[in-house]
């Protein structure tokens, strides 16, 4: 996972909650009829209706960005994975190569006795061994 992917997460995240708590802060629509009687409603911060038209907004804005972060996800969700970054799942196997075919035996029948191979004298001569008999 990098790190744009990681970051739209947490941003997405923290639009959630903000969502939440924007939508918690909300009157319902039953709490507009006392407002429109002079419930005490003018002497707050906002006005007698500018706190519902503010948080009104604010909620829309977040959801657009909530769906902009939604979108980004799913594109960034569906993008194929980066190179390796590991060394190690940089190095590829070599390719092995075919063995050459083993040499043949020559089968011997079981009544004939088994010779010695014939002793070569340069090879003994190597060895500093001398020669068998």
């Amino acid at each position: 996972m990098n790190w744009l992917h990681t970051a739209t997460i947490v941003f997405h995240v923290l639009i959630a909650a903000a969502i939440v708590g924007l939508v918690l802060l909300q009157r319902g629509k039953g709490a507009d009829a006392g407002a429109g009687f002079g419930a005490g409603a003018s002497g707050t911060v906002f006005g007698a209706r500018g706190s519902a038209s503010f948080l009104s907004r604010m909620t829309a804005t977040l959801a657009a960005l909530f769906f902009a972060s939604s979108l980004t996800l799913a594109y960034l969700g569906g993008r194929k994975p980066e190179a390796p970054k590991s060394v190690i799942d940089r190095v590829t196997v070599p390719q092995t190569q075919e063995a050459p075919p083993a040499p043949t035996t020559q089968q011997v029948p079981a009544d004939q006795p088994v010779e010695a191979p014939a002793s070569n004298a340069a090879d003994d001569a190597q060895t500093g061994q001398p020669p068998q008999q």
